[in-house]
């Protein structure tokens, strides 16, 4: 039998204030830009204030007692999330295959999460599929938000102005709080101009919403499989990387398959994916949240514990977003993905051999198109991979995996 007070009295022994302040800025960071991609999808799939308070429930308690139950088990600083360009693809997709059709292939997409992790399959798979054609597709997903955050400056343009000003400046000068900080500068020129209107936000306890999912082919194959893909390439891969590079040699399958059953337990109440956090991670396992490595995980329980009690208060965040402006949660939205887009960018067109792989995978998926019912990130993964077979000769992979050896 574990010994629980031992246990407790090593946690109380290591936690420090530092700790906790990193776990507390990587939930505010989680919060203060990708959960407004969140509520833009919600809004996009015409979901009920109970179905959005629900969707945030789960993502937050998922989240947070997966980070827990990791970072506890492994004695590292595991921040787990929800996946932002997860939430970014449903904003085209959601309204058109519906929300029962959505769960049926969020369930899907995990139980592929718990498939790669069980069988140890994640890395091979990482290798097998070509980043440039996923970071293309990620790109072309990721695009909409950023070109959406410059035209919220024709309805608004001095909120939209705020925002915008406000991220270049912390960039420069805070970058760690280059979401929160013009969210809160965007906020105050809001309640200025008369555009915020909080009135009907009130301090109440979120009820889970459970929906029986359904499983129609074109939804597993155009959502789920986009899904399973993008969280994959996009957050679980940058998460371990961020976990090693700061020195934690933590087990990727225990990882894969934690974030995957949790997501398969939440998902009927909203949670589109859970997977383990990049930038929130690189907060919380960083000599700025102590600078003894082995007593970093005390971060990794703060973030876990503040997202649970933040999380069961779902109907209160739900309508603190609601009382947002419309043009503030487009700018908020586009600046806390520009990181991200940015990335995906040079992930598509590093390799010369792969660009016109790559553009042919952004472009379709960027069109919007949708064909035999199948979205456009699943046709910018096809049109990218068959590019690339077609362009791309034998020889040249060879020389490719020669020279990632060498620079090994």
């Amino acid at each position: 039998m574990p010994d629980v007070s031992g246990g407790a009295r090593r946690i109380l022994r290591d936690a420090s204030l530092s700790a906790v302040t990193a776990g507390a800025v990587a939930v505010m960071v989680s919060f203060a830009g990708p959960l407004t991609i969140v509520v833009r999808a919600a809004h996009a799939g015409h979901l009920t204030e109970a179905q959005l308070s629900s969707w945030i429930w789960a993502i937050s308690l998922g989240s947070g007692l997966t980070g827990l139950a990791l970072s506890l088990r492994h004695r590292a600083p595991v921040v787990a999330a929800w996946s932002t360009p997860g939430a970014a693809l449903l904003v085209g997709q959601l309204d058109e295959i519906g929300y029962e059709a959505a769960i049926g292939a969020y369930l899907a997409a995990a139980a592929l999460t718990v498939l790669v992790g069980v069988t140890g399959l994640f890395d091979a798979l990482m290798r097998r599929i070509p980043p440039a054609v996923v970071s293309a597709v990620l790109a072309g997903v990721l695009v909409r938000f950023g070109l959406d955050a410059f035209r919220a400056l024709e309805d608004s343009p001095a909120l939209a102005a705020a925002v915008l000003a406000g991220y270049v400046l912390c960039q420069r000068a805070a970058p760690r709080y280059a979401i929160a900080l013009p969210l809160a500068a965007g906020v105050a020129v809001a309640a200025v101009t008369g555009s915020l209107s909080p009135s009907g936000t009130r301090l109440s306890l979120a009820t889970p919403v459970f929906t029986v999912p359904a499983w129609p082919a074109e939804a597993l194959v155009s959502l789920a499989l986009p899904l399973f893909l993008v969280t994959m390439s996009a957050q679980n891969a940058p998460g371990v990387a961020a976990l090693r590079d700061a020195g934690y040699p933590v087990p990727t399958g225990s990882l894969i398959r934690g974030t995957g059953v949790a997501g398969v337990v939440f998902a009927p109440f909203g949670a589109h994916a859970l997977n383990l956090g990049a930038i929130t991670a690189a907060i919380c396992t960083g000599p700025d949240a102590h600078e003894d490595r082995d007593r970093r995980y005390v971060a990794g329980l703060s973030c876990g514990i503040l997202f649970v009690a933040v999380g069961l208060f779902g109907t209160t965040v739900a309508g603190l977003f609601a009382a947002l402006p419309p043009a503030l949660i487009a700018a908020t939205a586009g600046i806390a993905l520009l990181g991200a887009l940015g990335g995906s960018f040079s992930g598509a067109f590093t390799e010369a051999e792969d660009r016109t792989a790559a553009l042919v995978a952004f472009l379709a998926t960027a069109s919007g198109l949708t064909l035999l019912g199948l979205g456009a990130a699943f046709w910018g993964l096809v049109f990218g991979v068959v590019c690339r077979a077609v362009l791309r000769r034998p020889d040249q992979d060879r020389r490719t995996a020669g020279e990632r050896v060498e620079r090994k």
